[in-house]
């Protein structure tokens, strides 16, 4: 990064903002209810090198869009919040290499909050970025876009993508056993594993895998991790191209997640700082919230010449049914779909009453696909109902 600081180029240098054309200040874009705008449309070759959006709320019920050259579909598709590592429709103040984020209201669902991406977004021909606003309200928008264009094509450069992912609630097979007892360290391998991980991300093409976010609902209560992680290159093989050992482990954190954020990886909103707290007795990790974590392959990106597919389990062996969702990134030597959304209904947080119980709300969920009980998972079950049974 530094050693570009001391290379003169012949790029121009543009900015696409929200500015108050009048002169005046009213410096923010309005978008009604159930309307996009464009809020850049750059004719290339070019890259976009900044992106500063600041906004009072609707992380999750406004979609940002990026489609490079003229694509049919969109290569960036996520969730406003989501895209820039907070999760929830929660805001947080926090800084990794690509994101960061910047707030009053740290730890809340909404309130002004900015937003800044740092990736860089070479495209060829044509960048159209969009904002869409699913929510039921006129949405205010304050941002920069900033870039440069060339004289010619950048050479050798992908096309930056994002997708979001989600599951509400994932399908595990046991979710009433507890975290790192007995009953729940069960077999996930070959076939199985392929099938029934959390998805993370899933596409064709060449290129390569530079990281994730990954926002955890904790309807469970107990630690949520131990979750290997399992990314297969080019196609299926046991055991795949990079297995892993558990989910903090990924996330190049260990013995749970921490209450940091540094620049390849932490927890852009910790659990901890967001919960109402249960008793200690009956529930001795003392946590029950939200969570989101990120980990960024910027030395260290996982290279893909016909497909890719990145997963991770949820619990041991997929046994939880917490909510999970996620945004992966990557570059592609040509752009590529990201995957739909689910609708904004879907998309929305899980909340809890007074009380601390959660809300569970039939149009809210988008649930995963059940785990398929096998001898083991049956046998498990049984075993640890025996075990509550005799307390």
């Amino acid at each position: 990064m530094l050693h570009n600081l001391t290379r003169i180029s012949n790029a121009r240098t543009e900015r696409c903002s929200s500015w108050d054309t009048t002169g005046r200040n009213a410096d923010r874009w309005i978008i009604p209810a159930g309307e996009s705008r464009v809020l850049a449309d750059i004719r290339g070759p070019g890259c976009i090198t900044h992106l500063w959006l600041t906004q009072g709320g609707h992380y999750r019920e406004c979609l940002l869009k990026v489609t490079w050259d003229n694509a049919k579909r969109p290569s960036i598709l996520a969730p406003l919040g989501d895209f820039f590592c907070l999760g929830h429709g929660i805001v947080n103040s926090f800084q990794n290499m690509l994101f960061t984020a910047s707030t009053r209201n740290n730890n809340r669902f909404g309130g002004g909050c900015a937003l800044n991406a740092y990736a860089p977004m070479p495209f060829r021909e044509r960048a159209v970025v969009e904002l869409i606003n699913e929510s039921r309200e006129a949405h205010g928008q304050y941002f920069y876009i900033d870039y440069e264009t060339y004289e010619t094509p950048p050479a050798e450069t992908g096309y930056f993508h994002a997708e979001f992912r989600r599951t509400n609630p994932f399908g595990g097979w046991g979710h009433e056993v507890r975290v790192n007892s007995a009953q729940a360290n069960i077999q996930n391998t070959r076939r199985s594993a392929w099938d029934a991980n959390y998805v993370i991300l899933k596409t064709k093409g060449r290129g390569h895998y530079v990281g994730c976010n990954l926002s955890v609902t904790n309807f469970q209560g107990t630690w949520w991790g131990e979750g290997d992680d399992m990314i297969w290159v080019d196609g299926y093989k046991w055991p795949p191209d990079l297995h892993g050992t558990g989910s903090e482990d990924y996330l190049n954190q260990a013995w749970g997640m921490q209450d940091n954020a540094f620049l390849r990886n932490g927890s852009s909103i910790f659990e901890g700082n967001t919960i109402q707290h249960t008793d200690a007795k009956t529930n001795p990790w003392g946590v029950g919230g939200y969570q989101t974590s990120y980990v960024l392959h910027l030395e260290n990106p996982v290279r893909f010449r016909k497909e890719i597919k990145v997963t991770i389990e949820h619990g041991h062996g997929n046994h939880l049914a917490n909510e999970m969702s996620s945004v992966a990134y990557w570059y592609a030597d040509e752009p590529a779909p990201a995957v739909a959304p689910p609708p904004v209904a879907q998309r929305l947080p899980v909340l809890r009453d007074n009380q601390g119980k959660w809300l569970y709300d039939k149009a809210n969920q988008c649930p995963g696909k059940p785990v398929k009980l096998n001898r083991e998972m049956r046998q498990m079950k049984a075993d640890w109902k025996k075990l509550q049974q005799k307390k």
